[in-house]
C-alpha cells in the first residue's frame, strides 16, 4: 500500500488532471500520477519533461531501455524493473537476457554498444563522481554529445524516480506484470 494515497479525479486540481493525463500518453503510469499529483507542479514537470523526450526521439529506445533497466536493478526499485522490462524486451532482449542485467559479461544478447550504456548506467548510478574521462567519451562511438547528455540526464533521473516509488511505495500499476528487481 502507497504511502500516500492516490488521489481521485475529483480531488485533483485541473492542472494535475491535465498533467495526468498527458503522462498517460507516455505510459501506464497512473498509480504514481495519482501520489505526484498532490505536488501538481512535480506531475506537471515530469509529465512535460517525458512526453518532450518521447516526441524528439532523440535516444535509441534499446539504449534508453537498458540504461532504465539496469539503474532500476542496480536500486532494486521493482516499480521501474516492472515498468521498463517490458519495453526492453520490445526492442528484442529476452526476458532472460534482461534479467541478467546489469551483468554484461558475455551476454549473449548485447553489442558492444548496450555493454557500454549498462556501464556507463552503473558508473553513473553508482560512482558518479569518480568516473573516468573515458567512460564518457569511450559513448562517442556510438552517441552524439546531445544524446550523451539526455542518456546521463535519464539514468540520473531513473534514480529519481526509484527513490521517489520505493520511499512512497507507489503500487505497480494492476496492467503491469511484476517483474523482481
Amino acid at each position: 500500500m502507497s504511502r500516500i494515497p492516490p488521489l481521485g479525479d475529483d480531488d485533483m486540481t485541473e492542472a494535475a488532471r491535465a498533467s495526468r493525463a498527458l503522462l498517460g500518453a507516455y505510459g501506464p503510469f497512473d498509480n504514481w500520477a495519482r501520489i505526484a499529483a498532490h505536488s501538481p507542479a512535480v506531475l506537471e514537470h515530469v509529465a512535460e519533461m517525458l512526453t518532450a523526450f518521447k516526441a524528439q526521439e532523440n535516444l535509441p529506445r534499446r539504449a534508453l531501455e537498458l540504461a532504465m533497466v539496469t539503474v532500476s536493478k542496480l536500486n532494486a526499485c521493482d516499480y521501474c524493473v516492472s515498468h521498463h522490462t517490458p519495453q526492453l524486451t520490445v526492442t528484442g532482449l529476452s526476458p532472460d537476457g534482461a534479467a541478467r542485467l546489469p551483468d554484461v559479461e558475455n551476454h549473449p544478447e548485447l553489442d558492444d554498444c548496450d555493454k557500454a550504456v549498462v556501464r556507463y548506467a552503473e558508473a553513473v548510478t553508482t560512482r558518479s563522481g569518480r568516473m573516468r574521462d573515458a567512460e564518457v567519451s569511450d559513448l562517442r562511438a556510438w552517441f552524439n554529445d546531445s544524446q550523451i547528455v539526455e542518456l546521463t540526464w535519464r539514468i540520473a533521473l531513473t534514480g529519481a524516480f526509484n527513490r521517489f516509488n520505493d520511499a512512497l511505495q507507489v503500487e505497480i500499476e494492476t496492467e503491469i506484470a511484476p517483474v523482481s528487481a
